[in-house]
């Protein structure tokens, strides 16, 4: 196993995130992830965060991302979710009409730490999302 260091402390912390659209609608093709995860790896410096994996099925991603002891994942996530709502719903226009609300992501999302299973399986998962 790789372990992450700092001054004080060594380390191995992953997370698996799933966000789902606002009404599981389903708006999210490449463009549209491609656009999200320009977002997200944007915003990751600034809250020591690195994407490790990204995809996406029609109404939710996945992201495999690595953090350090002192990053704030709730201010993270509020963060990209904000700007990426903001950004999306002004670069594809089209999309407020399927969610008619100021949202687009729903305020729920799962977050797994993935201590317990090997990193290539979840990658492996990840990787396979939206395929039959």
């Amino acid at each position: 196993m790789e372990l992450d260091s700092n001054n004080h402390s060594v380390f191995s912390l992953h997370y698996h995130l799933v966000l789902v659209v606002k009404y599981r609608r389903k708006v999210i093709g490449d463009e549209i992830s491609n656009r999200l995860k320009e977002i997200f790896e944007y915003i990751q410096p600034k809250y020591n965060i690195t994407l490790q994996e990204w995809n996406y099925d029609k109404d939710h991603v996945h992201v495999l991302m690595k953090a350090y002891p002192n990053t704030e994942i709730s201010k993270f996530l509020n963060a990209y979710k904000s700007a990426s709502s903001r950004l999306i719903k002004k670069d594809f226009p089209i999309i407020r009409k399927q969610l008619w609300k100021e949202y687009f992501w729903s305020k729920s999302y799962c977050l797994i730490t993935t201590g317990g299973a090997p990193m290539d399986v979840i990658q492996k998962y990840i990787e396979t999302q939206g395929q039959k």
